[in-house]
């Protein structure tokens, strides 16, 4: 009856252990999944600055005049408020990505940092002149909550990549795949 019970006791802590062995796995899996998803997240922010769209507004919208008027901006081309839409847009995405933690802040910081900035500084006002036409207050919100954002993480001290980081060395020499 004692070999019995060390066995019923020895099966009682092993069947623990693999619960316990799972759920650690378990978390482990859960870990590596939303870091997987984050990084898929950043790939596709990654190609959407990559699309000739975007690229075109992206190019014609750093012409603009900071602050123009939605007015102003229908007057300086046809295309000028189609180029402001696409760029609105894309990084209304973005604010919320960012802000739902989708894609961390560091990332998106680092990819479009300062050009959030600075679009948002172009199209601020023809934003604020959407949003009274039509009665929306809500209208780009995410894209000025992003450059906000993005402009309180800036930090002069460090100064741009190619220099800053000039000494960053790859953490292997020799590729894993």
């Amino acid at each position: 009856m004692n070999d019995l019970s060390r066995l019923a006791n020895i099966a009682e802590i092993f069947s623990a252990l693999v619960v316990i062995g799972g759920i650690i796995f378990a978390v482990i899996q859960m870990r590596q999944t939303r870091q997987q998803r984050r990084e898929l997240a950043a790939i596709e922010l990654f190609r959407s600055f990559g699309s000739p769209k975007f690229s075109e507004a992206y190019r014609n919208v750093l012409r603009f005049e900071d602050g123009m008027s939605g007015k102003q901006l229908k007057e300086a081309c046809p295309e000028c408020e189609q180029y402001a839409m696409q760029i609105a847009t894309t990084m209304e995405n973005i604010g919320v990505m960012m802000y739902q933690r989708i894609v961390p802040a560091t990332v998106v910081y680092h990819l479009i940092g300062s050009s959030a900035v600075i679009l948002w500084k172009k199209l601020d006002v023809w934003a604020q002149d959407l949003r009274t036409e039509h009665g929306n207050p809500y209208a780009f919100e995410w894209f000025q909550w992003l450059a906000m954002q993005l402009e309180e993480m800036h930090d002069d001290s460090i100064g741009p990549a190619h220099e800053s980081k000039a000494d960053w060395k790859p953490l292997r020499s020799h590729s894993d795949i």
